[in-house]
């Protein structure tokens, strides 16, 4: 049985996490979609950022040091636009695709310096493409913390003039798909489970129809329950191949990866 393949993060092992380099490999491997983060800066622009904090995946540290401990929502979107959230991914090379020679030069050239992207170059990325995009609607630190982040990516959704049918919209904040099912029930949503180890997958009373499990605390039982409950099953975040295969054999429809090229090559 096949499944659907998305890129987490962007092809995060390839290039920076939620950059516009990671977002075009993704592209440019064939995968059905990708899967972002987003966020929203002080002055109300809404970002691809995944942590609360800037300093894993940027140079805030050097650029701001006095506030390298405080969330990216007490930025401007000027202030982050300043930070280099690409030349970290070169100097670590997290998934050592640098050191194995998968990166090329001219990528390379593309990561250095890459920027924190607004949501709309996201979105007009693909506004001439066959191509998903599950939208992850974090949940946000002061002051931003009463701020609809719902609500105002369904606004710029519509601005845009984006097919709704290209767009996924998923979170741990439950409220937030809510709102997304009653304001606009034609686009699909994701209920994010599996965010507390001590919880492992609470799949509650099976109120949504389509999941995205943790794949650290799936097993085949709960996979099997919830599809009896007519519920879609998808697993995060699954990079190696005995998982893929064991996972699309239990008839989960799709696998959030770091590493597409893998499951790319696994579908075939």
């Amino acid at each position: 049985m096949s499944v659907y393949n998305f890129a987490h993060r962007g092809a995060r092992s390839l290039a920076p996490e939620n950059t516009l380099p990671a977002i075009e490999k993704a592209w440019n491997l064939e995968t059905d979609g990708v899967e972002v983060d987003v966020g929203v800066s002080k002055d109300g622009e809404l970002i691809l950022h995944h942590d609360s904090l800037l300093k894993r995946t940027t140079n805030v540290a050097e650029i701001y040091p006095a506030r390298q401990d405080h969330p990216f929502s007490t930025f401007t979107f000027a202030e982050l636009e300043r930070l280099d959230a690409g030349s970290w991914f070169i100097d670590y090379d997290p998934f050592s695709q640098i050191r194995l020679g998968n990166v090329t030069f001219k990528e390379l050239q593309a990561i250095q310096g890459a920027r924190i992207p607004r949501l709309i170059e996201l979105l007009d990325f693909i506004r001439n493409k066959n191509w998903r995009v599950n939208l992850e609607l974090k949940k946000m630190a002061e002051p931003m913390r009463r701020f609809s982040l719902a609500e105002a990516t369904l606004s710029l959704i519509k601005k845009e003039g984006i097919d709704t049918e290209k767009i996924i919209i998923s979170s741990f904040d439950h409220e937030n798909i809510k709102i997304v099912r009653k304001l606009k029930p034609e686009i699909e949503i994701n209920a994010l489970i599996g965010e507390n180890p001590a919880r492992g997958n609470n799949w509650g009373n099976f109120e949504f129809s389509i999941y995205n499990a943790n794949a650290n605390y799936i097993s085949k039982r709960q996979v099997e329950q919830a599809l009896s409950h007519n519920c879609t099953v998808n697993l995060y975040t699954v990079n190696e191949p005995e998982a893929m295969r064991r996972y699309m054999k239990w008839g989960v429809r799709s696998l959030i990866t770091d590493f597409p090229q893998i499951l790319k090559d696994l579908i075939r």
